[in-house]
């Protein structure tokens, strides 16, 4: 990592690409297929995407939703909306129309950046064909669409809306960039949780910068690292834990649409992949790989994953076996910015696989009863979340804020856990599954963790 800034941690999503291209300059940011960039150039990218956006009318806290995959242009179009103070709204690339349908009205979106076809999915005909008399997207006026220089009718190719603001200045550009503020809303990720239809999660600059701050430092993210990101860029992991810490580092970003084993492990000999972060099943896809011996891994040294059960011999295995030399756990939700626990990189393996890590640095982490009350050290309860990196809020429900974080500021997350001695959490299941044996309460999870430390089991799942 770079020395601490204060620009990094109290700056804005724009300010930070700012710092990056006059720290980093030349340093290669983005290299997707044949396309290398620059910081500069990610910068200057980001630039033109301000002034489009400036001169189609798009206002500070306006809405600006992206609905594609893990491309280079994604970048410069979230840094570039945002640096005009618009708000970024990622669409999960599994929606179908009515779903990509319900999040733009939702949020009141005015434009949309999308493509035309990714996996067999033409995006625009598939809102299109979802749109009627009764499902209408008012608020929608602009949609861009990406890699089409024969885009539909009534849509803009990425060139054309480019073009649209050749007409705005840099001094203009920097002006709006300039006027954003560290506390102004920079995202609006929708989470479905376990009921309902999907929240929008409110979420400022300040907050996520200061977050993935903590977590680049804690991985040992660094300048020169070279980070697959496998992980879609609509999700925290991909977008936060993933392109965004990668600026903050000064490391290189190598988008990957979507996970296959061969392909990506091509890909890490290929361009000396350093970083590769994902879930169990995709490093477990790796290490099992009947022709894994026949790839070049040897650049690999550091991987993140999440806070699935984990047997520990795949901890074991990934260091053993492959080059890791950091192998780190965590914990979080989109409400907590997508962070709230790590295992630090001396964890033993054990550590690591059976649990989530202690609380990030400023952020407090506690196993509440139902009563609202601590929990003593090894007993189960509901994680509770409280410090700068919680939502602001769910967008447009001051009811549902209100219900998930209480008048103390602890935002309860509705996932069981317990906590040991060392502060380090162990998730053991959602609160809604839980179910009663013999008098006593039985959590899927803690059954599926117990079970996955037979070398045997390689994925499990427990209904109640």
């Amino acid at each position: 990592m770079t020395d601490f800034r204060p620009e990094i941690e109290w700056g804005t999503n724009g300010g930070l690409i700012r710092y990056a291209a006059a720290i980093f300059g030349d340093s290669e940011a983005i290299s997707d297929g044949p396309r290398s960039l620059s910081y500069a150039d990610i910068l200057a990218s980001t630039q033109a995407v301000s002034a489009s956006f400036i001169s189609l009318g798009i206002n500070p806290g306006d809405r600006v939703a992206v609905w594609a995959p893990n491309l280079w242009e994604w970048i410069p179009v979230a840094l570039g909306l945002q640096s005009v103070g618009a708000v970024l709204v990622p669409l999960n690339t599994r929606y179908k129309g009515r779903e990509a349908s319900y999040i733009l009205r939702r949020s009141g979106a005015r434009a949309l950046v999308t493509m035309a076809g990714f996996l067999g999915n033409d995006y625009v005909s598939l809102l299109r064909d979802a749109l009627d008399d009764e499902n209408t997207l008012p608020s929608l006026e602009t949609t861009v669409v990406l890699r089409d220089e024969n885009p539909p009718a009534g849509t803009l190719g990425w060139s054309q809306f480019l073009a649209i603001g050749e007409n705005v200045g840099i001094d203009q550009v920097e002006e709006r960039a300039a006027a954003v503020r560290p506390d102004d809303l920079s995202d609006l990720l929708f989470t479905s949780g376990t009921t309902g239809n999907p929240k929008g999660v409110m979420q400022t600059h300040s907050a996520t910068l200061r977050a993935f701050y903590a977590w680049s430092s804690v991985v040992g993210l660094k300048a020169g690292d070279r980070y697959l990101i496998v992980n879609p860029f609509f999700h925290a992991f991909g977008y936060k834990a993933g392109w965004l810490s990668c600026i903050m580092a000064g490391a290189t970003i190598l988008p990957q649409a979507v996970f296959d084993a061969d392909e990506v492990m091509a890909r890490i000999g290929r361009d000396r992949v350093s970083v590769l972060p994902g879930p169990p099943t995709l490093l477990q896809g790796i290490l099992n790989h009947p022709e894994r011996n026949s790839y070049d891994l040897s650049s690999l040294r550091l991987t993140v994953t999440g806070a699935a059960a984990i047997p520990v011999e795949l901890i074991t295995r990934l260091r053993d076996e492959l080059t890791f030399e950091t192998v780190i756990t965590g914990y979080g939700l989109t409400e907590t910015c997508g962070i709230a626990t790590m295992c630090r990189f001396d964890d033993d393996p054990e550590t690591i696989a059976t649990t989530s890590g202690r609380a990030i640095p400023d952020v407090e982490v506690l196993v509440f009863d139902e009563a609202g009350k601590e929990v003593p050290r090894g007993e189960p309860g509901e994680i509770v979340v409280r410090g700068y990196n919680l939502m602001v809020g769910y967008f447009d429900d001051p009811e549902e804020t209100a219900a998930t974080i209480d008048q103390e500021g602890w935002l309860h997350t509705g996932d069981i856990g317990i906590m040991d001695e060392r502060g380090y959490l162990r998730i053991t299941d959602r609160t809604k599954d839980m179910f009663i044996v013999g008098g006593f309460n039985a959590y899927p999870a803690e059954i599926e963790n117990l079970m996955l430390r037979n070398d045997q089991i390689a994925q499990v799942a427990v209904v109640g």
